[in-house]
C-alpha cells in the first residue's frame, strides 16, 4: 500500500470511516456484532485524534477496545435480556405443553406413540390402550409426557 493509504487508514479519519462502514454492515447484515466492532473502531479514531500513536499502538488499542466494548455487550445483554413476544418461538416442548394427542401405540409398561397434529412420537405415560385421548405434560428431548384425564400433572409443578 502506498504511504497515502496507509497515513489515512491509520488516522482518527480512517478509524471513523471504519467504523461508519461497520455500522452500515451491522444494518445489512443484522446479527448484533458488527455495531461493537463499529464502537471500538470509533473508539480508536478517538483515541488516535488525542494521543499520538504508532501504528501498532493503534491496532493494540482497537484490540483492547475491541475486548471493552464485547464485555460491554455482554453486561447489557445481562442486564436488559431480549424479550420476545412467544416465549415458545423454537421451543417445541412448550408450544406442545397441554396439547390433546392420540395414542396409536398402546402405551404398556409407560411406553408408546401418540399421534399430535399430523405427526407421531414417542410417548411416555400412564399404560393406555390405542384410541385413548391424552393430554402433553412435558417432554424429554423427542419423547412427550402424557397423561389422561385425571392424572394430568400441573405442568408448572
Amino acid at each position: 500500500m502506498t504511504d497515502a493509504i496507509l497515513g489515512f487508514l491509520f488516522s482518527p479519519w480512517g478509524w471513523l470511516s471504519a467504523a461508519a462502514v461497520l455500522a452500515g454492515l451491522e444494518m445489512l447484515l443484522p446479527g448484533a456484532y458488527m455495531i461493537w466492532l463499529a464502537a471500538a473502531a470509533a473508539a480508536t479514531g478517538l483515541t488516535v485524534s488525542v494521543l499520538n500513536v504508532t501504528m501498532e499502538g493503534q491496532l493494540a488499542a482497537f484490540a483492547g477496545w475491541i475486548a471493552i466494548s464485547l464485555l460491554a455487550s455482554r453486561q447489557l445483554k445481562r442486564l436488559r435480556p431480549i424479550g420476545s413476544d412467544d416465549p415458545g418461538l423454537n421451543r417445541l416442548s412448550l408450544r406442545l405443553l397441554g396439547k390433546g394427542a392420540v395414542v396409536t401405540q398402546a402405551i404398556s409398561g409407560g411406553r408408546g406413540k401418540v399421534r399430535l397434529g399430523d405427526s407421531e412420537w414417542i410417548a411416555e405415560g400412564p399404560d393406555a390402550p390405542v384410541g385413548t385421548a391424552v393430554r402433553v405434560t412435558g417432554s424429554e428431548g423427542p419423547i412427550l409426557k402424557v397423561a389422561s384425564g385425571a392424572e394430568q400433572h400441573d405442568p408448572a409443578g
